[in-house]
């Protein structure tokens, strides 16, 4: 794969069975520790509200905690919400962020709005907001170039660069083009939507003040390790979460893999978790550098943010010392 390709990695703190929201939240900064050393990129945090299985409901605030905890790897969001927040304070939030962590943090902006009827009442949001995300955003990055037409300066964001990336849900695509900034899109399990939507992107895209050129980030899971099995275990708390959720309604924590394989499950809910363990980059080494190397080949994006989460924390840590070591990156210098 190209030398210039980055690695990147989403942490959604995701809880564990037995463990503690606190200690999901601690898991990420530790991770971002980690990955700091092993050499990646940017580590994003994310925004889920009401989600029992779920802790990072504030991205700014776990953002702050990672970029203390940590020195040179860029720290940012994957995403805020803009739809459920108003601009001029997602625009304060990631000016102070800025200001304390310069040339360190990134800003990027999703169009989801709350999980649930029950959550869009409680952040007084609707499920249309996300239809004027183009305007949200427009209206955000008008406060770190000063030129909003409400005439409030957003401190101390104004005069502030801070990356905006746009994750490419539905039209997001369109709207990350138009505005001429750099685009998140996955994944990996529907590569021939995804590549559709980058090269939507490519062709309607807008050099701008944020980017001279299109940038693309492909996201999704990957999982390293020294068998295919081993690998494909790590996918099994996430893939049986996720099915629990569409047929229960509620997501729960990330469970062990042994106690998913002994469960007899209901037959949709089967049907789903197999389908979840589907699609994803897994397997050795070498099998995960050759489906990287051509995924990153057919859609010619220049970064690569990595999903996987699982109940096997130590797991997870290996598999990423191994992409690693398939990415090439250079580790950083002792302190």
């Amino acid at each position: 794969m190209p030398e210039t390709t980055r690695f990147s990695v989403l942490d959604r703190s995701r809880t564990r069975e037995g463990a503690t929201a606190a200690q999901a939240l601690r898991d990420t900064v530790t991770l971002a520790q980690d990955l700091e050393r092993l050499g990646y990129h940017r580590v994003w945090v994310s925004e889920h509200h009401g989600v029992p299985g779920v802790a990072g409901s504030a991205p700014t605030v776990l953002a702050a905690a990672v970029a203390a905890a940590t020195r040179t790897i860029r720290v940012g969001t994957g995403g805020v919400m803009l739809p459920n927040h108003q601009p001029l304070v997602v625009a304060e939030q990631f000016g102070v962020l800025e200001s304390l962590f310069p040339g360190r943090i990134d800003m990027g902006l999703g169009r989801s709005v709350g999980f649930t009827d029950g959550v869009r009442r409680a952040l007084g949001r609707d499920k249309d907001d996300a239809d004027d995300f183009a305007a949200q955003l427009g209206e955000l990055l008008a406060f770190f170039t000063g030129t909003s037409p409400t005439r409030v300066h957003a401190r101390p964001a104004e005069g502030l660069s801070v990356p905006p990336f746009v994750l490419a849900m539905g039209e997001g695509a369109t709207i990350a083009a138009e505005a001429g900034l750099p685009m998140v899109i996955g994944d990996f399990r529907n590569r021939d939507r995804m590549l559709r939507g980058i090269d939507r992107y490519r062709a309607a895209f807008r050099p701008s003040p944020w980017a001279a050129e299109p940038y693309v980030v492909v996201s999704g899971t990957v999982a390293v390790a020294g068998s295919e099995h081993e690998a494909r275990r790590l996918l099994i708390p996430e893939a049986w979460s996720a099915a629990y959720s569409r047929t229960h309604g509620t997501f729960p924590p990330l469970p062990p893999a042994e106690r998913v394989t002994s469960l007899d499950m209901p037959a949709k809910e089967r049907e789903l978790y197999e389908s979840g363990l589907r699609g994803h980059i897994v397997g050795t080494e070498q099998q995960v550098a050759d489906e990287l190397a051509a995924v990153i080949k057919d859609s010619g994006a220049q970064e690569v943010l990595v999903t996987t989460s699982t109940y096997d924390r130590e797991g997870l840590l290996e598999s990423f010392r191994r992409l690693a070591r398939v990415a090439q990156l250079a580790p950083a210098p002792p302190t």
